[in-house]
């Protein structure tokens, strides 16, 4: 069975979300509002008939069956989202589902490195620890001066951040932030207007909001300049 029909007509990828929590919901809703046909899982009958007001395709259904994730087609599905928290059994039970219902591309929630360890052992081929990133972030945001922070596996970090006051005045050529801080500066918002790519000839004027990439502990000691 699969509820978009298999076919001509079929679109051009499909995203099952496994988990209706917090965190599952926003991102099948999130998945929807961006044009993407996702259907929605969770053993919950109260669950299920909530999300039901806002997703189109919504299953009552124990994913840590695989006999059951077959029989709506998992393994047709190009990516899977394995949104289960705080149920480590269930999440992991789920996973295993998902691998052995041939599901090519399987997302997984962790709450720790731990269960992370252990959903990459037992088919995962993405572990995202949400609760982890966020309080990254928020600490980032409360005891530097960054405006935003995003920061990567491999230790590389985007941020958005105040101009700092040595180049006020000058081109990004000019005022070398690359060379002197390791990071570069690849986008500029004057207030009340649009961001702009950044290029060396870009002048920087008081009160401009800089988006800065490069690695975490670079980024975040020019921040701390701002």
């Amino acid at each position: 069975m699969n509820l978009f029909g298999r076919g001509e007509n079929l679109p051009e990828e499909t995203i099952a979300v496994i988990g209706l929590g917090r965190f599952g919901s926003a991102v099948a809703e999130s998945l929807t509002r961006l044009g993407h046909e996702v259907l929605a899982i969770d053993e919950r009958p109260e669950i299920v008939q909530r999300a039901s007001e806002t997703l189109t395709h919504v299953v009552q259904a124990d994913s840590t069956e695989s006999a059951v994730l077959v029989q709506l087609g998992i393994g047709e599905f190009d990516h899977v989202v394995v949104a289960i928290g705080t149920d480590i059994e269930a999440s992991v039970l789920t996973v295993l589902a998902c691998e052995e219902a041939g599901v090519r591309e399987i997302w997984a929630k962790a709450i720790n490195a731990k269960h992370g360890q252990i959903l990459h052992r037992t088919g995962a081929h993405h572990v995202v620890y949400p609760e982890w990133a966020m309080g990254e972030r928020v600490a980032h945001l409360v005891s530097g001066r960054m405006l935003d922070f995003i920061e990567f596996d491999d230790g590389f970090a985007i941020v958005k951040t105040k101009a700092p006051t040595e180049a006020i005045g000058k081109t990004l050529g000019e005022s070398r932030l690359r060379s002197k801080y390791g990071v570069t500066v690849v986008g500029v918002k004057q207030p009340g207007e649009d961001f702009t790519y950044a290029t060396p000839d870009t002048v920087v004027s008081e009160g401009d909001t800089l988006i800065v990439s490069g690695a975490t502990t670079k980024v975040e000691a020019f921040a701390s300049t701002t």
